[in-house]
């Protein structure tokens, strides 16, 4: 197998060359320089200090338990990114084709079971995993009213026009409150230079993701039915990027009079019980709605604490955020899986959605089975070509270029193979390279860049009535072009917005 027969061929996709071409330009050459730094530099700044666009500051020691003690505005990129309009439709189109699709898979015990049989042998996390799932399906638990909070990620590769998918989100989807203000600032800015810019406000789509997901979970606490409920966010001991949920929090409350409470795994542990009806209790307080913004890394169980926590939660009768059979279908191996020929088949009927969903798909393979060895030694000769991805969420766990090699090498004369099938291969995206101004610390610079965009999206379902499903905004991160990694909150990349062209 070579990279010509396993990829797309040039010129299929739904952008053409010439638009692609115009992505490189960016929205830089139409702005002055010394305009840029002098006047819009200050002026987004105090935008963001004005507006809630924060995060905490890394060099003070309190910044990730404390709110309100240092603050720095959230690293941001000056200007909106160009993005062609079409692909940004088609993105949106996917939205609730995904949601119903996590739905369905996460109903599939068996097929979870099946794509993750040989990952748990090597993941000890995803083994953790499928143990609190087994330990649900075997004391069958009810969970009628599933609320998913998305968000699929898509890069635009040049060589081929088509709009792929990076990976599927499912727990702690991030940035909605921070990524609807970027796009508040940016249109601002262009506003605020007037015909300097030579940008135009209405070219940057509206982004209203923290009212809708304010929204869903407002809507899973009237399902489950307690007016006296209250949503539990369950988080880190020390997080940065907490301004990013307090404003969730304050919308859920200024919008729908439901208060949110925070506590961690281990505070759940020592704090948390099941009533004589499994409903939840933190202390005294009855919980409807259980919102994960940690949870998705092994790092957050430290000790059988936490995964105590965990399986307490499950066992409940709060509507989980996501539940544990949502969170298996955002594996990367499910992502792997999905992508094979005739399993779309499996969870839709539609002939036409089945070719909108694929028609996103980026090369995946399986490192684990019988026929992997052909793409194992193509990946080992090209590696610049692959990204070895882990079954881990967040920023900075990929393996990328040279490393692709190295890492599969060792894999292979490891354990006679074993690791292997605690990875997947993807085929690796190129997007354009534009120019846009960085701002970290108060501090612009013009860099080549790249872009992510991600499309958040919600659903809720009771029993058999499907009560909400719809694309839920946007957000756009972009990051130094020669970066691999793409995280905002690991640090690798900035807050952005689209200019649709």
């Amino acid at each position: 197998m070579t990279l010509a027969s396993a990829y797309p061929p040039a010129g299929t996709g739904l952008v053409k060359h010439s638009e692609l071409e115009t992505l490189s330009q960016g929205v830089i050459p139409q702005v002055n320089d010394e305009h840029v730094v002098s006047v819009l530099v200050p002026e987004a700044l105090s935008w963001s200090s004005l507006h809630g666009l924060v995060v905490g500051n890394t060099s003070h020691e309190r910044s990730g338990t404390i709110p309100g003690v240092g603050l720095v505005h959230a690293p941001l990129s000056l200007l909106p990114s160009p993005f062609p309009r079409q692909a940004f439709s088609q993105a949106i189109e996917l939205a609730p084709l995904f949601n119903r699709l996590v739905d369905r898979v996460s109903q599939d015990a068996d097929f979870l079971r099946q794509a993750l049989a040989r990952t748990r042998k090597a993941d000890s996390f995803t083994a953790r995993l499928l143990d609190i799932h087994l330990q649900i399906l075997d004391k069958g638990v009810k969970q009628e009213i599933r609320l998913g909070l998305h968000r699929s990620d898509y890069m635009l590769d040049m060589a081929t026009g088509n709009l792929l998918q990076v990976e599927l989100n499912t727990i702690s989807s991030s940035f909605a409150a921070l990524g609807s203000l970027v796009t508040s600032l940016h249109r601002h800015l262009i506003n605020w230079s007037g015909d300097r810019s030579g940008l135009e406000a209405k070219n940057v789509p509206e982004n209203s993701a923290a009212d809708t997901f304010a929204e869903a979970l407002a809507l899973a606490w009237k399902e489950y039915g307690d007016n006296r409920a209250v949503v539990l966010m369950v988080v880190r001991e020390e997080e940065r990027n907490m301004y990013d949920q307090y404003w969730l929090a304050l919308k859920l409350f200024e919008s729908y009079g439901i208060k949110l409470i925070r506590k961690t795994l281990s505070q759940v542990t020592a704090e948390g019980k099941l009533g004589s009806n499994n409903e939840l209790f933190i202390g005294k307080q009855v919980v409807s709605v259980v919102y994960y913004r940690a949870g998705y890394s092994p790092d957050d169980y430290p000790s059988e604490s936490e995964w105590d926590a965990r399986l307490l939660l499950e066992l409940s009768t709060a509507v989980k955020c996501p539940n544990i059979s949502y969170h298996l279908a955002g594996a990367k191996k499910i992502q792997q899986e999905l992508a094979k020929p005739g399993i779309l088949e499996r969870f839709f009927e539609n002939k036409q959605e089945i070719v909108k969903v694929r028609s996103c798909f980026a090369g995946l393979w399986s490192l684990e089975d019988e026929n992997s060895d052909e793409i194992i030694k193509e990946a080992i000769r090209n590696p610049e070509g692959f990204v070895l991805k882990p079954q881990r969420e967040g920023g900075g766990n990929n393996t990328y270029g040279a490393d692709v090699s190295e890492k599969l090498i060792q894999l292979r004369k490891t354990d006679g193979g074993a690791g292997l099938a605690a990875y997947i291969l993807m085929q690796r995206i190129f997007p354009a390279v534009h120019p846009a101004y960085l701002v970290h610390d108060g501090i612009s610079s013009c860099k080549e860049t790249i872009s992510e965009l991600g499309i958040f999206s919600t659903y809720l379902r009771n029993g058999k009535k499907e009560v909400l499903n719809k694309e839920a905004g946007y957000l756009l991160r972009t990051k130094v072009a020669d970066s691999n990694e793409g995280g905002v909150a690991a640090g690798y990349a900035v807050l952005d917005s689209l200019y649709l062209i």
